[in-house]
């Protein structure tokens, strides 16, 4: 699990939009090649899916006020597509932390 200090409350569900919205075109942008997500969730959880490849999630994140718990499916092995998710949320989860910037706490 790896968790991020966003040092800003966040919104669970602006954040699924935010994810849900970036999430495909960047990846076209960072990969050159199309990849369909599915951004699920309800309440302080949200789930990103790949259905082409599995059934399960690929990414859970779970909002806790400033700090964002994610878990990554174990399925879902160290490749390049993997990497450019988790290097695209990173990103996202900065745009949404604004100014205050974004601090890893824990990983592993």
């Amino acid at each position: 699990m790896k968790i991020i200090t966003l040092h800003t409350r966040i919104n669970p569900n602006r954040l699924r939009e935010h994810i849900r919205h970036h999430l495909a075109p960047m990846f076209r942008d960072h990969r050159r090649t199309d990849a369909h997500f599915d951004i699920k969730g309800t309440g302080n959880i949200v789930e990103i899916f790949q259905p082409d490849l599995d059934k399960d999630f690929q990414y859970r994140i779970e909002v806790k006020g400033p700090d964002l718990h994610i878990t990554r499916s174990e399925h879902y092995v160290d490749d390049v597509d993997s990497l450019t998710v988790e290097s695209i949320l990173n990103d996202l989860f900065k745009d949404m932390s604004g100014t205050l910037g974004t601090d890893l706490l824990q990983e592993g």
